[in-house]
Parts: C-alpha cells; sequence; structure tokens
C-alpha cells in the first residue's frame, strides 16, 4: 500500500475505533448522533514573535519557523518571500541571501505548515487558500521530470489558511577591499606592474559584480575601468611610448592571454602614479577606494629610453657598475649613450615577479644582465625562455653559489652539467676563444682573485662553446652560446676579465653589435 495513504488509513481506523469506544461507554438505551468527521488546518509560527522589534539585519540571515497539527501530523511547510512564488520544505529552518538595492528594503517572509489529511493519490496540482501551489512534492527516481506510478510522494493536505508572516528590514552591505600584502611596489619600475587585493562582501563574493579602476584621479568617473568582480589581480602594462600620456592594458589575473578589451587611461610616464581600486555589488554599492601606493609614497613610472636593459642582479660593493655603464657609453662609437636603461634589480624588486619580471624584459629587445656569486635564479629561470621566444636577445656576465640546483641552470641555459667549483680563481688567468668559430674573440685576462669559479659543458645539440680556460685551471668550457645566437654567456664577471685593457669592452661589444645585431 503506498505510504501517504497507509498513513491515512490507520489515522481514520484509530479515530473510527475511539468512536465505537465512546458509543460502548455511553450505554445501550441512549441515541447515538453521528457527527461527520473534519479535519483542523495545522498551525505555524515563527521562532521570532511577531511583535518582537526587528533591527536591520546583514542581507544574509536566518530563518526559523515551526507547525503544529492538532488531529495529524505536519508533512511540510510552504515559504514565499513575495507572496507569489511559494516554495516546499520539509525543513524547520533555513538560511538566505537577499538581494537588495542600495537603499534598505524591506522583505516579507512567510510560511505556512501543512498537514498529513491528503487524499491519497497524487495530485498534478495543489490549490490551498486560493494558491496554485504546483504539483505535490515527490521524489523523481528516474529523472524525467514527471510523477511516475510508484514514485514517493508528500500527499499534501490541509494548509495553515492564516500564513505567518514576519517583515525584516534589510540593510545592504557594502563589498570591502584591502591590499593584498604581497602587492610592495618600488619607488620606481617601467611601465609594467603587477597589483593584487582581496575583496569581500557580506552578501557572498558572488554578488562582487565589478572591480572598478582609475588612474591617478579617483574624481575621474570618465576614466573609470570595470573589469570582472572575481578578479582579484592585474597587471598593467604599456607598450607604446610615443606621448608621455598613455592607456595600459590591463592582464586580467596577469595572463597575456587574458587581456581586458578595454585599455586604462591616464598613465604618466616619467612621473608619479597611483591606482585606485574599489568594488562595486550588484546593487551599485561600492566599497572605499584602495589607493596603489597608500598616500604618502609615490611609485614612479620611467619611460624607457631604447630597446637595452642593462640588469644589475650585482650586490658586492666594487666597480663593477661603473665598468658597465662606462663600457656601454662608449663602445662602438658610442652608439649606446643615452639610449640605454639600468634596472639596480637588488633596490628596485618588483612584486609578484613571477608575473612582472617577464612581462618588464620583454619591453625591450637586448639584456645584459650581470651579477656576483649570489644571481636571483629564480627570475632567471622564469623569464630567460620567455624573453629569447618573444625575440629578445641576452648576454650574461653570471656566476654561482657554492651550491645549486643543476636544473634550474638547465631552466634558462643549455648545458649538460657544470665542473666543481674551485675556490678561487687567480689574477692573470686567461681565457681563449674557441679558434674555429670565433677566433676574432678577443684573449680576456682576469683581474684580482674571483671566488668560487667553475666551468661548464655545454649541449653539443643546441650549443657552440667559445671561451676556455688556459693551461687547464678547469675543463669544459667557460663561455658558450645557444645555436641561434640569442643567448651569450660567461661565468665570469666581465668587470675583471679586462686584465688587457680594453678587451672586455671588445667582447661586450662584438656580441651587442656583430652578433646579436644591436642598431639603438
Amino acid at each position: 500500500m503506498n505510504r501517504p495513504v497507509l498513513i491515512n488509513f490507520i489515522r481514520r481506523r484509530y479515530l473510527y475505533l475511539s468512536f465505537i469506544f465512546l458509543l460502548l461507554a455511553g450505554g445501550c438505551t441512549e441515541d447515538v448522533t453521528e457527527v461527520p468527521y473534519v479535519n483542523k488546518p495545522p498551525k505555524t509560527g515563527l521562532f521570532l514573535s511577531p511583535d518582537s522589534v526587528i533591527s536591520q539585519q546583514a542581507s544574509r540571515l536566518k530563518v526559523n519557523w515551526w507547525g503544529d497539527d492538532s488531529d495529524g501530523l505536519v508533512v511540510g511547510f510552504y515559504f514565499t518571500w513575495d507572496n507569489t512564488n511559494w516554495s516546499f520544505t520539509t525543513r524547520k529552518d533555513s538560511t538566505f541571501s537577499l538581494q537588495i538595492g542600495a537603499a534598505d528594503t524591506i522583505y516579507t517572509f512567510r510560511v505556512a505548515a501543512v498537514d498529513d489529511a491528503g487524499n491519497g493519490v497524487f495530485d498534478a496540482s495543489v490549490v490551498r487558500n486560493g494558491i496554485n501551489l504546483g504539483p505535490e512534492p515527490f521524489e523523481d527516481a528516474n529523472g524525467n521530470g514527471v510523477y511516475d506510478a510508484g514514485e514517493v510522494f508528500v500527499d499534501i493536505g490541509a494548509m495553515d489558511p492564516n500564513p505567518v508572516s514576519l517583515p525584516f528590514p534589510i540593510k545592504n552591505s557594502a563589498p570591502v577591499i584591502s591590499l593584498n600584502t604581497l602587492t610592495v611596489l618600488p619607488d620606481s619600475s617601467y611601465p609594467v606592474m603587477t597589483f593584487g587585493w582581496n575583496a569581500s562582501d557580506i552578501d557572498g563574493d558572488q554578488t562582487i559584480s565589478a572591480i572598478e579602476l582609475v588612474l591617478n584621479d579617483s574624481t575621474a568617473s570618465g576614466n573609470i575601468v570595470s573589469i570582472p568582480g572575481n578578479i582579484r589581480l592585474i597587471t598593467l602594462r604599456v607598450q607604446n611610448f610615443a606621448f608621455n600620456t598613455v592607456s595600459a592594458e590591463i592582464l586580467l589575473n596577469g595572463l597575456e592571454t587574458t587581456i581586458h578589451p578595454v585599455t586604462l587611461p591616464g598613465m604618466q610616464l616619467d612621473a608619479v602614479n597611483r591606482l585606485f581600486v574599489r568594488a562595486r555589488d550588484i546593487s551599485g554599492a561600492t566599497s572605499r577606494y584602495l589607493s596603489i601606493p597608500d598616500a604618502g609614497i609615490n611609485w614612479y613610472v620611467k619611460k624607457p629610453k631604447g630597446q637595452f636593459l642593462l640588469f644589475d642582479d650585482y650586490t658586492i660593493i666594487d666597480d663593477a657598475a661603473d665598468f658597465y655603464s662606462r663600457t656601454l657609453h662608449t663602445i662602438n662609437g658610442s652608439q649606446l649613450s643615452g639610449k640605454f636603461d639600468t634596472w639596480d634589480y637588488n633596490r628596485s624588486k618588483v612584486p609578484f615577479s613571477s608575473v612582472t619580471f617577464p612581462l618588464t624584459l620583454k619591453l625591450f629587445k637586448y639584456v645584459l644582465w650581470y651579477s656576483d656569486t649570489n644571481p636571483s635564479l629564480d627570475l632567471a629561470a622564469g623569464a630567460v625562455k620567455k624573453f629569447n621566444d618573444a625575440g629578445g636577445k641576452i648576454l650574461f656576465s653570471m656566476s654561482f653559489p657554492s651550491t645549486f640546483d643543476v636544473s634550474i641552470l638547465q631552466g634558462f641555459l643549455p648545458i649538460d652539467s657544470t665542473t666543481n667549483f674551485i675556490n678561487f680563481l687567480f689574477p692573470n688567468s686567461q681565457l681563449n676563444p674557441d679558434s674555429t668559430r670565433f677566433s676574432d674573440f678577443p684573449v680576456l685576462t682576469t683581474v684580482g682573485s674571483i671566488p668560487r669559479v667553475r666551468s661548464f659543458y655545454p649541449s653539443t645539440e643546441f650549443a657552440r662553446p667559445f671561451y676556455k680556460f688556459a693551461s687547464g685551471i678547469l675543463p669544459g668550457d667557460i663561455g658558450f652560446t645557444d645555436t641561434a645566437d640569442r643567448l651569450y654567456f660567461i661565468g665570469l664577471p666581465l668587470s675583471k676579465c679586462n686584465g688587457t685593457a680594453g678587451t672586455a669592452e671588445q667582447f661586450i661589444s662584438k656580441v651587442l653589435f656583430e652578433k646579436f645585431g644591436l642598431t639603438p
């Protein structure tokens, strides 16, 4: 027997037996008038009494209700927020997120209990209190969307004719925004920078419909650009330097594959800039503007002077910086003088370096990267291949610490392995060029003692050696290039390879102007 029918059968049999008992108890001499049974509808209540003072709530709240039936069982509840669309539930509480406008709003919650005095069959349309509640709830066992014989259903009986209701004055909660702690801007950078923030809304983060960006003037409403509300990180990039006031590309999540279709106007080159960010929810309510950097801190955006970057990854205090700067100003008839940029990375580190650094390198076509024995290997491993693949060409003058993971080097250098290091390379050590392919390279002689020197075994397939130590100081090669002439590497500081005056400068000039084809 169907479960709802069985419940009604037991219920009526119980009432019938009770009636017979009363009849017998009254004696056989009295007349009995049969009174037809009339089902009493259930009653409903809320845990908050109707005369309670309801204050403004957050727009995410929990409502509790209950039901009671004096002559049967409560099988569920119908509830509504708009007095039109009613939903069935067997629960006695639920949490609701009420989407509202920026102005205060009053929602009225109505709920009515239903009892078990159904008709024992599935009804495709249930009408109670003049309301069409739709079909009786059922378990759609076969997933076809319609009731089929044998499927379990709730046999709806009487409904509380006076649904309990309670108004809820709701105040919308504006989004909240804060700075991602990794967003620490240097005092100056090139026009590539990554920004991160945190944004949330008590009504649910999904209610944040947009993140709004504006440069330098938060009152310039015409310059505001909206991006999707789920974005928490962007990179701003400028690649056109024809003017001093330019628009920046917006790379969503720092990816070149997801560039926002609208650029952000108002970036000033060779000037101080500031990004303002705020969150807007679906009601139109906005967070405060987040200023990046904060008031009182400057972020100066430098306009690149040309296609060449001198990347200073050197921490030892000596004359290395002067050597490279002087060399670039004077080689090849001073063609590079005033046309190259210097980035002292240890003084101007960028946030989210795995994103910002490769994109910054790609602003340039040629790079000379020099370091001491503690280079930024993580930067090189993450950026050099991308730079080369984009057509960039790079010259390394780089040494390494006593221990490191060779696989990191293999991520950006065409090598199979390295030799063990020697504690010091003595002065006047000689580097001889490969006589078959690089006979025009100068012989280099070291100046002073150089710590922790090792040589390399370049890939026989993807590299070509161009310098070896004389006199068997170390096996392998100390200088090599890739087969595409996009990367040249020497495992010593060139500033200490100028024992014969002018030879280190000559080597740099040959690589940049002859091998790379640099044209300032």
